[in-house]
């Protein structure tokens, strides 16, 4: 039954505010619904929603990630707007220039206005 669900990214944020601007200015993203209680955008057909709260940006890995076809392009755009990438030496994982790569993917990884950590990967599988 849930395979056939859409599913939603929702976004732990600090300032709503604030994270609304890097959502739709940094990273392009449409807003679509905009209450006191639920605020939504939208990347590629998949919901992203955030809610206030003091938690926002504590989780200490991944919450969304993206996949795009040209990761360099993409990093490229993102830098242009002030967005840093994160650099990454632990073990299993190395990053050069805020990029890691395996035989299946590259990937890389940057927070958000709030701090939470947010991935853009580029399967290689084709």
């Amino acid at each position: 039954m849930l395979a056939d669900a859409p599913v939603a990214a929702i976004i732990p944020v600090n300032d709503l505010a604030r994270a609304k601007r890097f959502y739709t200015e940094k990273l392009g993203l449409s807003l679509t619904r905009e209450t006191p209680e639920d605020t939504r955008l939208e990347s590629g057909g998949t919901v992203v929603g955030l809610y206030e709260t003091p938690y926002g940006g504590q989780a200490e890995h991944t919450l969304a990630s993206w996949k795009v076809s040209d990761l360099d392009a993409e990093m490229k755009d993102l830098r242009s707007k002030g967005v840093e990438f994160e650099d990454y030496d632990l073990p299993g994982l190395k990053t050069v220039d805020g990029v890691v790569e395996t035989e299946a993917m590259r990937g890389a990884w940057f927070k958000d206005s709030e701090g939470n950590i947010l991935c853009l990967m580029e399967d290689r599988s084709g």
